[in-house]
């Protein structure tokens, strides 16, 4: 019943997209930049959106639609041009567009901050199974075929060439890129038209999900970080650490998958109203079984971690929040 409380909660999110127009002046009726609709921003953001709509449009006249988008990528252009309130991001985006590093070198854009650290963007490299030798991301080094990093500009494609860098594997000569989003990646497995994908998301996936039940458990594995790889992704990139996603995660998975995460956050635009943020902040740290009753990967907040490894400095209004709440002092 909760279940279908929810499913129910998230089409009324979507029918607040009709209408929402170009209307932001007064900062209340905002827009959440997710991703590809088969990741885990785009219904985690739209679960966030109808919760903000359902707790603040009576009394404070504040609602969120969430909009699918490229990823993280967009996303931090999108806050910049204000075209987006409010956002989803990757902390590695996050960490080199405030730090003007990484894609950003020498380019640096600061016009967004933290609302709150969301869940770990676990990485899914997803390979069909007769492409499989050691189990590990070395199976990405001399494949010779058609993979999917993830559409053009994407956090997707971001993360993977930066963990590709680290690994020593080179997107153009060790296979043939594709750049396709989340459920065309999963279809194009299916139907042979390449033989792996790049899916980084909170577990469960909905486009591994499919993956597994349709191609079946022995035929497609998501590639394990042997510890050698581990460590020297880490080395480059301390954001990542060991993730395991526990067997039975996925239809058909006997095994855990060793694989590795960073940190999602919630992101603003700095100019939004101190009492805006802190509004919002307040709504979700207080209503966190309604987030965890639309996706597992929400599991993942409480109010402990909300500041944890927050790649960027917190809005005005979050940071009144966690004051009050003794998170920081």
């Amino acid at each position: 019943m909760v279940r279908k409380i929810a499913i129910g909660l998230l089409c009324a999110a979507l029918a607040l997209s009709f209408g929402v127009g170009e209307t932001r002046a007064d900062d209340k009726n905002l827009i959440i930049a997710t991703a590809t609709t088969g990741g885990t921003y785009y219904p985690v953001g739209v679960a966030i959106g109808t919760l903000i709509s359902i707790k603040l449009a009576k009394d404070h006249q504040i609602t969120a639609t969430a909009i699918n988008s490229a990823g993280s990528g967009e996303n931090v252009e999108m806050l910049k041009n204000k075209e987006a309130d409010m956002a989803i991001l990757q902390a590695l985006f996050g960490q080199e567009a405030y730090n003007g590093t990484g894609k950003y070198e020498g380019k640096p854009m600061k016009e967004f901050r933290a609302v709150t650290m969301l869940w770990e963007n676990v990485e899914h490299f997803a390979l069909l199974g007769k492409y499989v030798k050691t189990g590990t991301m070395a199976d990405l080094k001399n494949l010779g075929q058609k993979f999917s990093i993830g559409k053009r500009g994407s956090g997707t494609e971001g993360s993977g060439r930066a963990i590709f860098s680290a690994l020593g594997i080179d997107p153009e000569k060790d296979f043939i890129s594709e750049y396709l989003a989340y459920s065309p990646s999963a279809s194009a497995m299916m139907d042979g038209r390449i033989v792996g994908a790049n899916l980084p998301a909170g577990p469960p996936v909905a486009a591994v999900t499919q993956l597994y039940a349709q191609v079946g458990g022995k035929n497609v594995t998501v590639l394990d970080f042997s510890d050698e790889e581990l460590h020297r992704l880490h080395e480059a990139y301390p954001i990542w650490t060991r993730y395991v996603i526990k067997g039975g995660t996925y239809p058909g998975q006997e095994k855990d998958i060793r694989t590795v995460a960073q940190p999602n956050f919630l992101a603003c635009r700095p100019d939004l109203p101190e009492e805006t943020v802190y509004l919002i902040t307040k709504t979700i740290f207080e209503n966190l079984s309604f987030l965890h009753n639309i996706h597992k990967a929400t599991m993942a907040m409480t109010i402990r971690r909300a500041t944890l490894g927050l790649p960027v400095p917190l809005h005005p209004g979050a940071e009144k929040y966690y004051r009050e709440q003794g998170i920081i002092k």
